[in-house]
């Protein structure tokens, strides 16, 4: 008998702002089916997604939540509360949520150093397995930089996550959709993927994203958390 084809994994994407629907595409061009979701009824962003994400199914974040294999979140990090949790049990999550004051507003509880805000998502969507990814660049770059595997000069995603399994699947994810993924630790070391860090806007290859890796305790950023935390533990 032919060998069967595995069906590519359901993407769903919470939030159809600017990342959300680059990252629809991204997968769309690489194969996987995508469902997106706004806030509140599904036809307030039909149109958005129709003419920026042709092919991806506008929906709401339940159907997202009960349908998709693996959920992004494209959110504003301060709405990460109002995802579905219970719908998202079991289910692989990749946190692309950056704190923006301008956008958050000031929030102490998103502000701080003692934990990475991956974590802080993690702790909320405590039956869900969290992995950091395609948080650091920029949408535009995220939108022109995609290459096939190999490509001189092919730039990196850096992830991070405390599953294994998990991190590999974001990685073939990343790889697939066209960067070289580069792990960056756990949850608790995503803070030099966070806004304040040189890798934050970064759009870098591989060799650029490893040594960005490793100087990052020795930098400012990295000083003043690592100071931090050792005063809170």
């Amino acid at each position: 008998m032919p060998d069967t084809v595995a069906e590519p994994p359901v993407i769903g994407i919470l939030g159809a702002g600017k990342v959300g629907t680059v990252l629809g595409r991204l997968f769309l061009a690489a194969g996987y089916p995508v469902l997106i979701a706004g806030s509140g009824d599904p036809s307030r962003i039909a149109l958005t997604i129709e003419v920026l994400v042709p092919g991806a199914v506008a929906t709401s974040a339940d159907d997202v939540a009960r349908r998709a294999d693996i959920v992004i979140l494209a959110l504003p990090l301060g709405k990460y509360r109002s995802v579905p949790r219970d719908l998202l049990e079991g289910t692989l999550v990749i946190d692309a949520m950056n704190y923006w004051w301008e956008v958050d507003g000031i929030r102490d509880d998103l502000a701080r150093v003692d934990v990475s805000s991956s974590e802080l998502v993690q702790r909320f969507l405590n039956g869900s397995r969290v992995v950091k990814a395609f948080s650091h660049m920029g949408y535009h770059d995220l939108d022109e930089g995609p290459q096939p595997a190999g490509a001189p000069g092919r730039r990196a995603m850096a992830i991070a996550g405390d599953d294994d399994d998990a991190l590999a699947e974001v990685a073939r994810l990343v790889d697939a959709v066209g960067f070289d993924p580069v792990i960056a630790g756990t949850l608790h070391e995503s803070v030099s993927l966070q806004p304040g860090s040189e890798l934050f806007g970064a759009n870098f290859p591989r060799a650029d994203i490893e040594a960005a890796l490793e100087r990052f305790p020795a930098t400012e950023r990295g000083v003043l958390i690592g100071a931090a935390r050792s005063d809170q533990s």
